[in-house]
């Protein structure tokens, strides 16, 4: 097989989640946008998830959250998805937004709270069992905003107990994926603030237990891809979030503020195997002023792109300008796959693949968005809380 062959193969494989909940509404912290032909109940989410993978071709799982996309019957939920042309993936928690959450959920004083936090996890793994989801991923808003509010080391005993109960209930084949944040909502310490916590509690609970990196949660200037290839080297990358931020969790469309930042993350990803093991590329976006469904297809293509770059690299000549300590050479190689035009070469993989070779003005042109926005009328839109 030639190298561009190898390349057109791995494109051909690669799978990027879409959040159900980018298809609801969503706004800022000051008001949330209604956008006509917005789903109602996570049935539509779906059927629109569907659209996005029948233009992509790369995006086969819908992950989903709880209680937002809460249902009375996840078998029929699971059957719809199947039935459109996609699957249930990562089943996320949602340990936030109730009053009894205000001083923290697993890591809260109140051991009533904590069991109430614990036992929200566990219903989500009932879930998982019932979608055939494989991965459990768990952000917590928990922290303290004054010294003193709360004893940070029992907060950490609080975590370790909450995480290592619901672990125990995971089934075969099932993941806990656990996701970091450096702040907000909390602003003097936060109880899994950066990726070395979250790999500690990982680490000690077992190979069950992976990180999660979303690529808006950390300081400007962070060098991410220094913290993937070590997660992958530690073997303990459970996937990613992907989204791009300018100045805190934006959740803006992956690859928008820096596409650099992106290339150089999935160089790493394929340069440690994560390309072809179970890290899981999800999205994790809110489109507030742009259209939904287009928002998320120019991302997953964004993912596409960097992901071609980085497939693009010349390892050898990489590994012969490292080796001979030529600082130029070895960033002109990397420069040179970054510059390339991959837009071509994918328009092959997607004709190859069966595909229209241009994603966005295929779907613009099917009619879906003029077909929703006609017939999705009356109901409650998804969205924030919904």
């Amino acid at each position: 097989m030639t190298e561009l062959a190898a390349v057109k193969a791995a494109l051909k494989t690669q799978a990027v989640e879409t959040p159900s909940w980018a298809y609801g509404n969503s706004g800022t912290r000051f008001k949330v946008f209604a956008q006509a032909g917005v789903p109602r109940d996570p049935f539509e989410k779906l059927d629109d998830a569907a659209k996005v993978h029948e233009f992509t071709g790369a995006a086969p799982t819908v992950a989903l959250h709880i209680p937002w996309d809460r249902v009375g019957n996840y078998g029929a939920l699971a059957k719809h998805a199947e039935d459109r042309g996609v699957r249930i993936g990562a089943i996320n928690s949602n340990t936030f937004q109730d009053d009894d959450y205000r001083l923290g959920s697993v890591c809260h004083p109140d051991a009533t709270v904590r069991r109430k936090a614990v036992d929200h996890l566990l219903e989500c793994v009932d879930i998982m069992d019932a979608t055939g989801s494989r991965d459990l991923k768990l952000w917590f808003a928990d922290g303290t905003n004054y010294p003193g509010q709360d004893d940070i080391r029992a907060r950490q005993d609080r975590l370790a107990e909450g995480l290592a109960e619901v672990y125990e209930r995971l089934g075969q084949g099932q993941r806990m994926l656990l996701e970091y944040k450096f702040f907000e909502p909390a602003f003097y310490a936060t109880d899994v603030p950066d990726w070395g916590t979250a790999y500690a509690h990982c680490l000690k609970l077992g190979e069950k237990a992976q990180v999660v990196v979303d690529t808006g949660h950390h300081a400007p200037g962070t060098n991410i891809e220094f913290i993937v290839a070590t997660l992958l080297r530690e073997g303990k990358l459970g996937g990613f979030d992907f989204n791009s931020r300018f100045y805190a969790d934006d959740d803006l469309m992956v690859g928008a503020a820096d596409p650099f930042q992106l290339f150089r993350i999935m160089y790493e990803v394929v340069r440690g195997g994560g390309f072809t093991s179970d890290v899981a590329f999800m999205l994790d976006q809110c489109h507030n002023i742009e259209a939904k469904i287009p928002a998320i297809i120019r991302s997953v293509m964004n993912v596409q792109e960097a992901t071609a770059k980085a497939l693009l690299v010349d390892r050898e000549a990489l590994a012969g300008a490292q080796a001979a300590g030529d600082v130029l050479e070895a960033n002109a190689v990397l420069m040179d796959a970054y510059n390339t035009d991959v837009r071509p070469l994918l328009r092959e993989v997607r004709q190859e693949s069966g595909l229209d070779p241009e994603p966005l003005k295929a779907y613009r042109s099917c009619g879906w968005a003029e077909k929703v926005v006609a017939e999705r009328v009356g109901g409650q839109q998804a969205g924030w809380g919904a």
